[in-house]
């Protein structure tokens, strides 16, 4: 049995980066809020807040992807 075995699934390095995209979604889904548009149909609602949420989501799923050097 490997005595060196990590007790977490990620490392340091996945939660960083993880934390990093839930803040993206969180700051995307705000600005979508910040829109005076009727029905969010400004540049806020539908540009610029749905592509930091998709933004937060490619960083997600880098985040899940990377591997971490110490687990090497």
């Amino acid at each position: 049995m490997e005595e060196n075995k990590p007790l977490l699934a990620f490392g340091r390095k996945n939660y960083i980066l993880m934390l990093v995209g839930i803040a993206l979604l969180a700051i995307g889904f705000f600005v979508m809020t910040l829109d005076t548009e009727p029905y969010g149909l400004g540049f806020l609602g539908i540009t610029l807040g749905p592509l930091i949420v998709l933004a937060g989501f490619v960083v997600e799923l880098f985040a899940i992807l990377a591997k971490d050097k110490a687990q090497k």
